[in-house]
């Protein structure tokens, strides 16, 4: 049975959720951030959905708010998965995409996100008859506007739907090699990893590696440790989605932190999917003790009543840091991103001075 959605991305698991101090929660407000966990169609607004459900009343997405949140209340992983691509159908044409893109980047400009990069399936758009060449233009052109317009920089991370299998994971090979937009920077593997292994995919990563491309896919969120364990040693990944399960593993948290591999954590996610069963029994302040980099994200944040900001309160809460310590987590993205390095440097800078000029009021 579903649990009522609860606002504000905690569900009734956690009936006290970790909540920041007054001072963290405004500190975080203004604090310049780099997300580098975040689904490209996982972030359109519920606006934005409901618009789109407007335009395809066939569709099983509702077009009500309060009924769209119910609709985003999940039962399990596997529940959230058919929901979201429900959602992925709305889209239908590449102007749908260019909407969304730029939306996407107007909520981050509220959040002081000042760089992002987005998880793209363009399998999914591709295998519903949408031309990968109108697809990339509108991102594209959605990317631009936002960079000049709102002072967000969007990079691209091209993702296999695992489940879809060999075909999907060619389509998606050949749109980052072949067709490679400008703002393309890595190579990720998503969906279900239950009967979908990650070393299944290891001959499409070491082709997109040999095209300069990044590894990042996911793993560990609801697979075991072997799973992150295969993504790195076998997809050559420098992050991995998720990688919560690693927390069971001390020998492979010592490997993460000797490699320097980053987790791509995202708190109320997991507790949304059932990934883990509350925030209270999160394993974020296990894998941050080990000294895993750990890149905060909001994974599908509408989906989950949750954005950026909100997930560093949970983070501050749970792992018991002050300011400074929340500037160091947000040092981290910055670091483990592939932002190129005066790009870095900048926005280093700019939390650093975010944090130096903070008084607190009284």
């Amino acid at each position: 049975m579903r649990r009522p959605y609860t606002p504000g991305g905690f569900l009734p698991a956690d009936p006290r959720p970790p909540s920041p101090s007054a001072e963290t929660a405004a500190f975080v407000a203004g604090l310049p951030k780099a997300e580098l966990h975040v689904h490209h169609v996982g972030s359109a607004s519920p606006r934005i959905v409901a618009q789109l459900a407007a335009r395809h009343p066939e569709s099983q997405v509702p077009e009500d708010p309060a009924a769209l949140a119910e609709y985003f209340t999940f039962t399990d992983f596997g529940h959230f998965v058919r929901v979201y691509l429900s959602v992925v159908e709305l889209l239908t044409d590449a102007e749908d995409f260019r909407l969304l893109t730029y939306e996407i980047a107007r909520d981050m400009a509220r959040q002081q996100i000042r760089y992002a990069e987005l998880t793209v399936t363009p399998a999914s758009s591709t295998s519903r008859g949408i031309p990968l060449g109108a697809f990339l233009e509108a991102i594209e052109d959605a990317r631009k506007a936002a960079e000049a317009e709102f002072g967000v920089v969007l990079r691209w991370i091209f993702d296999i739907p695992g489940p879809a299998g060999e075909e999907a994971a060619e389509e998606t090979l050949r749109a980052a090699v072949e067709h490679a937009p400008d703002g393309l920077v890595g190579f990720g593997l998503g969906g279900p990893e239950a009967g979908v292994p990650r070393a299944r995919f290891k001959s499409y990563f070491d082709r997109a590696r040999a095209a300069g491309l990044r590894s990042v896919p996911h793993a560990g969120e609801t697979g075991g440790p072997e799973e992150v364990r295969a993504a790195v040693d076998e997809l050559g990944a420098e992050r991995v989605g998720h990688g919560i399960a690693a927390a069971r593993d001390p020998l492979l948290l010592a490997e993460l932190v000797d490699h320097g591999v980053t987790l791509e954590v995202c708190p109320t996610s997991n507790v949304a999917t059932r990934a883990v069963p509350s925030l209270a029994t999160h394993p974020l302040p296990r894998l941050a003790a080990a000294g895993v980099p750990i890149a905060l994200g909001s994974d599908d944040p509408p989906m989950f009543g949750t954005d950026l900001n909100t997930e560093y309160g949970i983070a501050a809460a749970l792992c018991g840091l002050d300011v400074p310590g929340v500037a160091a987590l947000a040092e981290q993205s910055v670091r483990a991103s592939f932002l190129d390095e005066p790009g870095k440097r900048r926005l280093l800078e700019e939390i650093r001075a975010h944090l130096d000029a903070w008084h607190p009021a009284p």
